[in-house]
């Protein structure tokens, strides 16, 4: 089969190489579309795991063989497939920490090498722990693959939101309107609050505004501060996303939080990053802060629901669709994207 495999850092080889052969309890995919997300493409660009490795796992497809022992599950069944399950039993999960998980973090769908995802192949291998564990998600009828390849990344999104107590009535800054927040101003809507986004890039500040927003900003507006004082009663806003990797965001999330407010961080820093911070700008104003990682195993239904159901418009987010040989390509148009480019899918 056909692979995109990690040789180094900003290194992807188109390669020939061995379908995974299946242990009895394990589940072989037909991977029909990956999307392409901002953590694969940390992985490709920086020196953070050692090669050979198949990234991606935003995976939707067709199960094409199922081991020996596999049980309700055929082959021609059309599933999303989720990369990571927790353990259930652990401290991590038994305080709802599904993404600190040992199990979590170690066992993963692979398409050969360290497994790591696998979703940038033909085929990806489900092990046994994912497939018994409800890692397999049946995409209705109705559904295409690529809506269904958007039940991870909601989940992971719907995980903040729920983190961070979103509810009706709310106002919420979302910092960044790519993908991640253009998902956020869907959510946030439909969860009963308002969304208000800032990007960079005009085209996005006219999404945001499309999918949902309340309102939409430039974020080098200087007089953004008091615009959302404006729209807030004086208070500023009940909860800030912080859906970009920026200092200058968490400072502008810090003068926009309202007293007793919450600042989330979703997107990951480099690990260089430190920001300096008086903690009685905490203490003084009570601002929680607080981090969201991956997707909540507590979630999955709900994640797959708010898809399969279309509560939220998962499609408008598409911007550009790739074959799995010019992965290398679709890497280079996120990192500079034009002002259309929103989601990514591949395709093997």
């Amino acid at each position: 089969m056909k692979a995109q495999v990690f040789r180094g850092v900003n290194q992807l080889s188109y390669e020939e190489i061995p379908v995974p052969e299946l242990q009895p309890d394990e589940v072989l995919v037909q991977v029909r579309v990956v999307g392409l997300c901002q953590s694969d493409i940390k992985k490709i660009r920086y020196p953070l795991y050692e090669p050979p490795r198949i990234f991606g796992h935003e995976t939707a497809g067709t199960i094409a063989a199922v081991g020996a022992e596999v049980k309700n599950w055929q082959v021609g069944q059309r599933v999303a497939v989720m990369h990571h399950i927790p353990c259930m039993r652990c401290d991590y999960c038994l305080n709802d920490n599904f993404s600190m998980c040992d199990t979590y973090k170690n066992i993963c769908t692979t398409a050969g090498f360290t497994p790591s995802g696998g979703g940038f192949a033909e085929y990806v291998k489900v092990p046994g722990h994912i497939v018994r564990n409800g890692g397999l998600i049946p995409i209705p009828d109705n559904i295409s693959f690529e809506e269904a390849s958007f039940v991870e990344p909601t989940n992971c999104c719907l995980k903040a939101v729920k983190k961070a107590q979103i509810a009706p009535g709310q106002t919420v800054l979302i910092t960044g309107a790519g993908p991640i927040g253009l998902m956020f101003v869907m959510l946030v809507k439909y969860f009963g609050a308002k969304a208000i986004a800032t990007d960079l890039i005009p085209s996005r500040i006219e999404k945001a505004l499309v999918v949902g927003a309340e309102a939409a900003f430039d974020a080098r507006d200087a007089d953004l501060p008091a615009k959302i004082q404006a729209l807030t009663n004086g208070l500023g806003v009940d909860v800030t996303l912080l859906a970009v990797p920026s200092e200058k965001a968490f400072f502008q999330a810090l003068d926009c939080t309202r007293k007793g407010g919450k600042i989330l961080f979703f997107a990951e820093f480099p690990d260089e990053v430190e920001i300096p911070l008086n903690p009685n700008i905490l203490y003084r104003r009570e601002i929680d802060l607080m981090g969201s990682y991956s997707s909540s195993y507590r979630l999955q239904n709900l994640s797959a629901d708010i898809v399969f159901n279309r509560r939220i418009d998962v499609q408008a987010l598409i911007s550009d669709r790739y074959p799995l040989q010019n992965l290398s390509q679709a890497v280079e148009q996120a990192i500079a994207p034009t002002p259309e480019t929103y989601k990514i899918l591949i395709y093997p």
